[in-house]
């Protein structure tokens, strides 16, 4: 398959009109001499040229009164042009640069109508579940609620848990020291005797 390209107005004296890019080098311009030519008094008599370089177009402002633009940004050497870019001639005047593919007349092609028999059977859609008919009889009261998902497990009582039993293991080991502590530990801090 070969890639080939076309502009495509957008704005300007023929919105939508298409112009393949069948050449070498293409000239863009108000005189009907140029390949592409387009009758604006915007556009110079020799506005803009396309030159094909290794299969891609590249674009050259040819010294034009308003300018050539893509996407925006004026064009001052060469430009290689990508698929999706909008070429602006002056003020009014776009074009979107479109790759268009071209398939080769002596390659083999699948006809559309039939497909293979084992292709068939995998592109047969699945039937969708269809919502139950209405039986002309009224339901005897509102459907059951639908079970509640189970809730998140959090990790709070866990961690409430083990900050519990730290603080009664510290509070037990001040207990026990406290009761079996020498006499003479607490001595500075009571005074007297024991």
């Amino acid at each position: 398959m070969a890639a080939q390209y076309q502009l495509v107005m957008h704005s300007g004296p023929t919105p939508g009109k298409t112009f393949p890019l069948d050449g070498d080098v293409l000239t863009i311009g108000r005189e009907a001499s140029n390949q592409i030519a387009i009758n604006d008094a915007e556009i110079s008599r020799k506005h803009s040229q396309l030159v094909l370089q290794g299969g891609k177009y590249v674009l050259t402002d040819l010294g034009s009164t308003n300018g050539t633009f893509v996407n925006g940004q004026r064009v001052t050497g060469q430009h290689v042009l990508q698929p999706g870019e909008v070429i602006s001639l002056g003020e009014q005047i776009s074009l979107l640069f479109e790759s268009v593919t071209v398939s080769d007349p002596n390659a083999t092609m699948l006809s559309a109508g039939k497909p293979p028999a084992r292709a068939a059977a995998r592109q047969q859609p699945q039937p969708q579940p269809q919502p139950a008919a209405y039986a002309g009889q009224v339901p005897a009261g509102p459907p059951a609620p639908a079970a509640p998902a189970p809730a998140a497990k959090s990790r709070t009582p866990m961690i409430i848990g083990i900050v519990v039993v730290v603080l009664l293991l510290c509070i037990c080991g001040i207990s026990v020291f406290l009761y079996f502590a020498p006499c003479s530990f607490f001595q500075p801090f009571v005074g007297g005797t024991c």
